[in-house]
């Protein structure tokens, strides 16, 4: 839940900081491409340290990064120093890779037939700060002015505040391991009987390949076009609160469905989940090209599939990584995963505003949903069997 109000909130604004500080609306995706290439690097230190000695030290140092981050950001907003900014906005993309990663931890010892569920779970918790960040954006804000900060930079405070609040909870609290009593587990002797055992699984074969692209796909277009939604919206005349609240809604649909997609996951199968995660994207795409920029209400609901089109394809994808990977390696695989992930909202980001500073966000949009459908295709390559070479 903090870790949630902590990437919420900076998601809201850093656009809008950056375009203030850089005065230049075609470096406005520079933040998003500064933080989720942050949260590259993060997302394979994390995955390395939690495969090393366990969940819990990953994700506090994790958080505790991100943390850092948000402060860099309010002294760059205060001093008017662009390349502190920058900088700190590459360290602030900690707290968003490890807000990822921690839904890892909910599949650690879940039976192989509610990993959906499980994962899902761990999101949906977030959606209560996640929600509520982007709300807070007025508040915060005038927080900041009254302690002389820059209004844009208020959200960070709170970005830092729960990002630090949340590493804390974790050092202290997160024990045992469940990294960890998932490898004693798995070290153990079987019992003489395993009748009421639960069955050992396979890795599925063809399936890291394909929770990758799914996930590497999803994350591009949210990430392009969530980016510039606010510039766009400010650009038309849209305030600051209209912005905060269609951002708040993005982020609902990227968690609050999740218990739904977690037991579709679980149910119907992995990869129905992430088909319907690229159709949704591609919908969302449309809708958002079509939507009049004066229309909030259609701007709301193009960032709501965004956001839905998003966890359909990272539950799915998360749930068919923990599948296809041995729990020996497994934390490094995610981890290695995870950067892939995060350097694709990277380019996401960084590219949106070139394209929309040389076409419009109409174009954005479209290119988005038609990136999305390369899921399909990935799908059904990824459906044929393989070839059983007999001697």
């Amino acid at each position: 839940m903090l870790s949630g109000a902590g990437l919420a909130a900076g998601v809201t604004v850093g656009a809008l900081l950056a375009e203030d500080m850089l005065d230049s609306t075609s470096f406005s995706g520079l933040p998003s491409a500064l933080f989720t290439g942050g949260a590259a690097g993060t997302a394979l230190l994390v995955g390395r340290l939690s495969q090393r000695s366990g969940r819990r030290a990953g994700l506090a140092a994790g958080y505790a990064t991100g943390a850092l981050g948000g402060v860099g950001i309010v002294l760059a907003a205060v001093l008017d120093n662009v390349p502190l900014l920058l900088l700190s906005l590459f360290v602030y993309g900690a707290g968003s890779a490890t807000n990822l990663q921690a839904r890892y931890a909910g599949a650690d010892l879940a039976d192989p037939s509610h990993r959906g569920r499980a994962v899902s779970t761990v999101l949906l918790a977030t959606t209560i700060g996640a929600v509520a960040g982007p709300n807070l954006v007025d508040v915060m804000g005038h927080i900041a002015e009254q302690l002389s900060i820059p209004r844009l930079a208020g959200p960070f405070l709170l970005a830092s505040a729960a990002y630090a609040t949340a590493a804390v909870i974790l050092q202290l609290r997160l024990r045992p391991d469940p990294l960890l009593v998932a490898r004693s587990l798995a070290a153990e002797p079987a019992p003489p009987s395993t009748e009421d055992a639960p069955p050992t699984v396979a890795p599925v074969p063809n399936g890291l390949p394909l929770a990758a692209a799914a996930m590497v796909l999803t994350q591009v277009v949210m990430v392009a076009v969530m980016t510039m939604t606010p510039i766009h919206m400010r650009d038309h005349g849209h305030g600051l609160g209209a912005t905060g609240f269609v951002i708040a809604v993005h982020i609902a649909f990227m968690y609050l469905p999740s218990p739904l997609t977690g037991m579709l996951s679980d149910r119907v199968g992995r990869r129905p989940v992430i088909a319907a995660g690229g159709l949704v994207l591609l919908l969302a795409g449309l809708v958002a090209a079509a939507a009049p920029a004066d229309s909030m209400v259609l701007l709301t609901v193009a960032l709501a599939l965004l956001g839905l089109g998003w966890n359909l394809g990272l539950i799915g994808g998360t749930a068919l990584l923990t599948d296809s990977t041995p729990l020996a390696t497994r934390a490094r695989t995610q981890g290695a995963v995870d950067l892939s992930v995060s350097l694709a909202g990277a380019a996401g980001g960084l590219t949106s505003g070139l394209v929309v500073a040389a076409t419009s966000y109409a174009t954005l949009g479209l290119l988005g949903g038609a990136l999305a459908l390369l899921i399909l295709p990935l799908l059904l390559r990824t459906a044929r069997p393989r070839p059983v070479l007999s001697t």
